[in-house]
């Protein structure tokens, strides 16, 4: 990967907290763990190494005590490394000049923290402003900023208000607006919905994925919360005991994870909104191409088991799906192209699908549920027992050796159903 594809890239930090920091680096690095340093000694981040693309959410993730709060406070240089480098956007924040490490605070990253952190005596408007403040941009220009970020975050009418007028989910948006209006290269968040009410938290995420959308920003967010790491991240770092144990797309962690840690970390996971229909999809197999006719689509047919077929270009766009029973009354009818009985209904979902939205398309499909992509080409299809399988938690039938795998047991498919009408994808387990 290209620097310039890096926003920060971390190496080997470590922070000691106690006596005799520089020799317990190297016990640890020698293997000691981290209770065994002795009293008065504290191991709060242990060789951590990873680095921020620029333009992603890179979601550090841990229970208290792991060290991510300590983590992201060494990524601005408000904790000095005990070991250990830091660099934003290639220039190095560690061990360098008191003053140039200010600058830097000032122009490249900013931060948005848990208790807001906002001057009680100055109006909104002027805690929106204060980053561009302190880097000397003149009062107009800053205003005029702060304005603009301010109407962006849904405070617009608000300026001239103080943060006491405010409610906690309104104080939260001015520390964003503040962050924003820094325009810095990086933006740090430090556990900033854990104080808000759920459903003002939930509105908060997914404002920042609005923002995110729109200005592109590199933001490394720390949290405990599991789904929140899950909704939001591009990538997740898991931290325990002040290791990084796995650095993973949500997917990723969620199917993949690095340990039993993790795995249990994740068992509790709302699978629904984190996999989608291309996590799933199995190769499609019961496919003709419009030139096969229909003799073609009846054999495809009776050696898939299966009682229709997609239609698609030599490029695999979709064009439609055909049935056994209209196959058959063609080649009665002495017809031999699939022109008259091809049905454009397909009901194919979009690879990016969440499996949520799955539920009610597969259970109306004729075929396994088709997958798109951008292109409307088919990439794959996603049987009901796959889809209930993954929900239930089992691994996932072999669609590939057989396709139609055995049935799976009815407790499996009890769990599974009843996490689809948790998820809100089914009203009830009668719907099916």
């Amino acid at each position: 990967m290209n620097d310039d594809t890096i926003a920060l890239r971390a190496d080997g930090l470590y922070k000691v907290f106690g006596r005799h920091a520089d020799e317990a680096v190297i016990r640890l690095h020698q293997g000691t763990p981290r209770d065994q340093l002795g009293h008065g000694t504290t191991a709060a981040v242990i060789d951590a190494s990873f680095e921020v693309r620029r333009g992603e959410i890179f979601v550090v993730m841990g229970l208290s005590g792991s060290g991510k709060s300590t983590l992201i406070r060494m990524l601005n240089g408000l904790h000095e490394a005990t070991a250990g480098t830091v660099e934003i956007g290639g220039e190095r924040i560690t061990d360098i000049a008191p003053k140039r490490l200010r600058e830097i605070r000032r122009q490249r990253v900013s931060m948005v923290f848990q208790h807001f952190a906002l001057l009680p005596h100055r109006t909104v408007l002027d805690n929106v402003a204060y980053g561009l403040e302190i880097q000397g941009v003149a009062k107009a220009e800053r205003e005029a900023k702060a304005r603009e970020v301010t109407q962006i975050v849904g405070l617009a009418g608000w300026e001239d208000k103080l943060p006491g007028q405010l409610s906690g989910g309104m104080q939260q948006r001015v520390g964003l607006a503040r962050a924003l209006t820094a325009d810095t290269d990086v933006l740090l968040m430090d556990e900033a919905f854990s104080a808000l009410d759920p459903l003002i938290r939930r509105e908060m995420q997914e404002q920042l994925l609005d923002l995110q959308a729109t200005l592109g920003k590199t933001i490394i967010f720390i949290t405990h919360d599991l789904n929140e790491a899950m909704f939001l991240g591009d990538r997740i770092a898991v931290m325990r005991d002040g290791r990084i144990v796995q650095v993973g797309t949500p997917e990723e962690i969620l199917t993949d994870p690095a340990n039993e840690y993790v795995e249990q970390f994740v068992q509790d996971v709302d699978r629904t909104r984190v996999l989608t229909a291309e996590s799933v999809m199995r190769k499609p197999r019961a496919v003709v191409h419009p030139t096969a006719g229909a003799r073609g689509a009846l054999q495809v047919m009776r050696d898939e088991q299966l009682s229709a077929v997609y239609v698609t270009q030599r490029d695999r766009t979709l064009i439609g799906w055909v049935s056994d029973r209209d196959a058959l009354d063609a080649v009665r009818r002495g017809e031999r192209s699939l022109e008259r009985i091809v049905r454009p209904d397909h009901g194919a979902v979009a690879h990016d699908t969440p499996l949520a939205e799955l539920f009610i398309p597969a259970l109306e499909a004729q075929l396994p549920l088709g997958v798109t992509d951008a292109r409307g080409r088919l990439v794959g299809v996603v049987p009901r027992v796959t889809l209930l399988a993954t929900l239930g938690g089992e691994p996932e039938a072999d669609a590939q050796a057989s396709p139609r795998p055995d049935p799976l047991p009815a407790a499996v498919v009890d769990r599974a159903l009843e996490a689809a009408v948790d998820s809100g994808a089914l009203e009830t387990k009668e719907a099916i």
